[in-house]
């Protein structure tokens, strides 16, 4: 039967099943002898080949400590057995890092540092922040989601494509450190898109202009930090 997880309440990170099911094939290796490596070498007696199938069909997932065993056994880092990682604790965990190691280098007490792992809300100072995402390898987009910086983000950008994008720069760049050029691109290219698309929209004409327009309007502003960071990323890199 299988245990509970140390931390019941510390779901594990986004598991790559398919990754999982291929390093295993790639060394050789039975589900059986998955789990036997689990059982004699990372002390977990509950492991059987059917809980390895079970995580490898997606039909379960590991726990935090039973994903770090498992890549032990796969012979690769925890990290190759991730999804893309979003929050903090993922980002740290794909980088087979202990909470003590990344509160240590970023400067926080670790109580402190695991309440905001917990609650996905960043305490830390801009200083601290940079010594995170060095800490973490973390990309801009990265450093701004787990920082629970997004919402806002979203947020802003947009108002910036619904009315005067001139009045959002400053707002943004105290939320992305970017060139103010950069920005001011970014933003203008956004405003000019988004009024283009609804305007185009209408022009259609017909009985449903407008729940189209306003259909293409929402599927926009619901996608607007991923274009956001498209554009940022046509531009330049950071």
């Amino acid at each position: 039967m299988r245990q509970p997880s140390a931390q019941p309440n510390h779901p594990g990170p986004p598991f790559n099943a398919s990754a999982a099911r291929r390093l295993r094939a790639a060394l050789g290796m039975g589900p059986e002898h998955v789990a036997y490596g689990l059982r004699a070498s990372y002390g977990l007696p509950y492991v059987t080949p059917d809980l390895v199938i079970a995580w490898e069909r997606g039909t379960l997932s590991p726990s935090n400590p039973e994903l770090t065993a498992l890549a032990g056994v796969l012979w690769c880092s925890p990290g190759d057995l991730i999804g893309r990682a979003r929050t903090l604790r993922e980002h740290r965990i794909s980088r087979g890092l202990a909470p003590e190691d990344v509160a240590r280098a970023v400067g926080v007490d670790l109580d402190a540092y695991l309440r905001m792992e917990e609650t996905g809300q960043w305490r830390g100072t801009d200083r601290q922040a940079a010594a995170l995402a060095d800490m973490l390898e973390l990309t801009l987009p990265d450093l701004v989601t787990v920082t629970g910086r997004e919402t806002k983000l979203a947020e802003l950008l947009r108002s910036a494509v619904a009315t005067r994008w001139q009045a959002y720069v400053r707002p943004v760049s105290k939320i992305v450190p970017l060139d103010r050029r950069i920005l001011e691109r970014t933003l203008q290219t956004l405003h000019q898109e988004y009024q283009g698309q609804m305007v185009a929209t209408l022009s259609w004409g017909g009985g449903n202009a407008a729940d189209d327009s306003q259909s293409a309007g929402r599927d926009f502003l619901d996608r607007i930090v991923e274009l956001f960071w498209t554009s940022v990323e046509g531009g330049t890199s950071y």
